[in-house]
């Protein structure tokens, strides 16, 4: 075999490795009510508890009610399946209110080492088909996975003998023939191969980052160093991508011990820090992390490297179990509740011969994928740590693992080149990338920044910071950024270089054009909302009238709103969604113990309804009103009857409803409130809450902050082959369409693509795109809030999701 073709086979190889077949799920299509009427579902959780799984218990009921099933709670995992009796209860749709907020799981979860025995798992199918179960939906790790689908094969022979024992009658073995299976991951380590996050990981993230921000005050206070153990015994995600978002020193974590002499590497490294000024340093270890040869890392062992070594204070701190308490995230309620409806959709599609599955994310996508197929990989995995092919195992973990490592390696190990120290004059022959912040402030926007800066620094540009939008560039406050100047800025909200919300047309673009010229501008990196896109599009336009234009420039989106085209996800949207979903959290709590009543919220987004529908999936709202799904008196009307009817029959207190800000220029909250107040009097009361800038959030989300980063090591990445292909004669001249761009994320890759591409689908009037993907989740809101959807479903159609299903 002839070399091209041995590397061309393991290429195949490697990639047939790396990729698991999935089938897209069936998120905003069609599913008339009661479709499936007579199934019976049953639902539990196992083996360790994680944030998110109530929601998706909750979903994984309200959706089977709306397709006519009956569900079953099975209390404490496999152990309360082989137990039966009162371990397995019929769920009403008042069973699950009120648990979405909830961490841990409701109904219990246990490891069970009778359900391993063939007894066990006898009785199990017993107690199941007595109750006419022959679905189940099981959320656990790859353990709990294994067990059901086991289950499932020797669900045949199960039946066959109880059938000959004398416990099943004919008719119950043969109603009862085959046994399907739907998992969900819940898990906050996300160890799972096969889906881009499982459920619990987004809530553990919060919980770390919470706890170092907090940590960081009182070291910096006495100049201590701290080591902190983050659980991952298999898996380092947690630790790393913690790691990115806290700007921690150094992180171990088990697919990628320390090269050679680490311990001189990071004394020399902590040492070096301290003399630029920085007064804490932040570890990270994961409780599984390992050195080369396969000896454990320990926070004590590397706490007594920093004490005896450089006579630092340290102190460790070992968070354990507080990561997986807490309320669930707004990302983690959200994908409970995608993936809990999917698995029910997924049941009522499986036939006899249809293999076990798992419902998992893919991108914005939910999917699914074969569920031993993701096992064997999850495994391959581990058996490549143990053989010690770390580069194997990182590879194993898959894309996004890989993105992140490199991120954090780039920006924790390189050091700046000491020509580049803040006042000092570069070389005649050195390039200027500059950045500025454009539009309303957004969390996520200085974490940009601040990879943006070091890693420009590194690769040997000098950078720039342009305060106060292109009103400050006009003014000349222009300053170069330094190492250290960003230090701690990916921890902050808001926008510490300053932002307005201006267009480059609402100032001087002759000016604009003149400062580029001035300052020897050869890139410009924009952070901001759809004023930057829309800013970066009129440069474009008017590239061949001021040839200062005509330099790479690139934006990326950062607003709580959501609505810049090109992307599926901006910064600083994660952190509104936490804020909103935390505010309405409060709201519905302080209606306990008063009777009966309803909330009115009015969220911020523009034209776009991005924040209303998905914190109304977040938070369990009713309805959430938004310009894209247009309002009208009818649906206004039905809501009420709606509400008044959940309380006085189904025995639900409090009542949600959203509005994004301009919804409706008629219907405003203003009205909504005060028709809800008049329609429900004697059944409930109505207060109406405006939530403001609040929803701007005070600190970043570990999802915002990690993004932010990633997103800036990209652009420099583009921008360095950009300059360098297009210098001529010492000067950068560039006017293809390619080299004015957006960077977004789309499905799952970052992408970057021509303004003059995404300003053909945008509607500039309502700083909208024309598409949008979130909108198919508009009918799970309904499902999940007891709604009839059939009319509904047709209204979103026609707000373009059709047009994407297609696609």
């Amino acid at each position: 075999m002839s070399a091209p073709e041995a590397g061309s086979r393991r290429h195949a190889e490697l990639s047939r490795r790396e990729s698991v077949m999935a089938t897209p799920g069936k998120e905003g299509q069609v599913i008339a009510n009661g479709a499936w009427a007579g199934n019976v579902i049953g639902v539990f959780t196992s083996g360790g508890d994680s944030q998110g799984m109530n929601g998706a218990v909750r979903a994984v009921v309200r959706m089977g009610f709306y397709l006519g099933c009956k569900v079953y709670f099975i209390k404490e995992g496999y152990e309360g399946m082989v137990a039966g009796g009162d371990n397995i209860e019929e769920a009403t749709w008042s069973s699950v209110s009120g648990i979405l907020q909830l961490g841990g799981t409701v109904i219990g979860s246990a490891r069970s080492k009778k359900f391993r025995e063939r007894p066990g798992r006898l009785s199990a199918a017993e107690n199941l088909i007595k109750r006419g179960i022959t679905n189940l939906v099981v959320i656990g790790g790859d353990g709990s996975l294994t067990g059901a689908n086991l289950f499932r094969m020797e669900w045949a022979d199960l039946v066959k003998e109880l059938g000959e024992t004398g416990k099943l009658t004919t008719e119950e073995q043969s109603r009862c023939g085959h046994l399907n299976i739907v998992g969900m991951v819940g898990s906050i380590d996300n160890d799972f191969c096969g889906t881009d996050m499982t459920i619990g990981v987004d809530s553990a993230l919060h919980r770390i980052i919470e706890a170092v921000d907090a940590i960081s005050t009182t070291a910096s206070s006495h100049q201590r160093a701290f080591v902190m153990e983050v659980m991952g015994r298999h898996c380092g995600y947690l630790a790393l991508v913690a790691a990115l978002a806290c700007e921690a020193d150094w992180v171990f974590i088990p697919e990628w011990p320390p090269e050679g002499d680490w311990e001189e590497t990071l004394c020399n490294k902590l040492a070096s820090e301290r003399k630029l000024g920085q007064r804490l340093n932040i570890i990270l270890v994961a409780e599984g992390a390992v050195d080369r040869q396969g000896n454990a890392i320990t926070a004590d062992a590397v706490k007594n490297l920093l004490t005896e070594k450089l006579k630092y204070d340290t102190r460790v701190t070992v968070l354990g179990h507080v990561q997986r308490g807490g309320s669930p995230s707004a990302f983690d309620r959200i994908l409970g509740s995608r993936m809990g409806a999917e698995a029910v959709l997924a049941l009522m599609d499986a036939k006899a011969e249809t293999p076990a599955c798992v419902v998992s994310l893919e991108g914005n996508q939910t999917v699914r994928v074969p569920l031993m197929e993701c096992v064997n990989r999850t495994q391959d995995v581990q058996k490549a740590m143990d053989a010690k092919n770390f580069e194997e195992a990182v590879r194993l973990r898959g894309r996004s693992f890989q993105n992140n490592l490199t991120t954090y390696r780039m920006l924790s190990k390189l050091r700046p080149p000491t020509s580049l120290c803040v006042g000092e004059h570069p070389p005649q022959d050195h390039r200027n990338l500059a950045v500025v912040n454009i539009g309303a402030p957004a969390c996520g926007m200085n974490a940009a920044v601040r990879s943006f800066v070091r890693l420009g620094l590194t690769q040997g540009y000098r950078v720039l910071g342009i305060q106060d939008s292109f009103d400050g560039l006009i003014a000349g406050r222009v300053r170069p950024m330094g190492w250290t100047q960003v230090h701690g800025w990916a921890g902050k909200g808001g926008s510490l270089l300053g932002t307005k919300k201006q267009l480059a047309s609402d100032v001087s673009m002759g000016g604009i054009a003149e400062k580029l010229r001035e300052f020897k501008i050869d890139g410009l990196l924009i952070v901001g909302g759809f004023e930057a896109f829309h800013s970066l599009f009129q440069l474009y336009q008017a590239r061949e009238q001021y040839p200062a234009f005509c330099i790479p420039m690139c934006v990326i989106p950062c607003t709580i709103s959501n609505n810049v085209p090109g992307t599926d996800f901006s910064l600083g949207a994660d952190t509104a969604l936490n804020e909103i979903s935390d505010i309405c959290d409060r709201i519905k709590q302080s209606a306990t113990g008063t009777k009966r009543r309803v909330f009115v919220v009015e969220t911020m987004g523009g034209f776009c309804g991005y924040l209303a529908t998905m914190s109304g999936l977040a938070a369990g709202a009713d309805a959430a009103y938004i310009y894209e799904d247009k309002i009208t008196i009818s649906k206004l009307r039905d809501d009420v009857f709606h509400l008044k009817d959940k309380i006085l029959n189904a025995g639900v207190q409090r009542g949600l409803i959203l509005r994004n800000e301009c919804a409706n220029a008629n219907y405003t909250t203003e009205f909504i409130n005060q028709l809800f107040a008049e329609e429900g009097k004697g059944v409930f009361s109505v207060r109406m809450n405006v939530l403001g800038h609040m929803q701007q959030g005070g600190v970043p989300s570990p999802f915002d902050r990690n993004y932010g980063t990633k997103m800036a090591a990209k652009c420099v990445a583009w921008f360095k082959e950009r300059i360098e292909t297009n210098l001529k004669d010492g000067r950068v001249m560039v006017k293809s369409p390619e080299c004015f761009v957006l960077l977004g994320m789309q499905k799952r890759r970052l992408e970057f693509s021509p303004v003059c591409d995404l300003a053909i689908d945008t509607d500039f009037d309502n700083r909208l795109p024309l598409v949008q993907w979130w909108l198919k989740l508009r009918p799970l809101l309904r499902i999940m809030a007891k709604h009839t959807t059939e009319t509904y479903t047709m209204d979103v159609e026609e707000a373009h999701v059709s047009e994407m299903d297609k696609e």
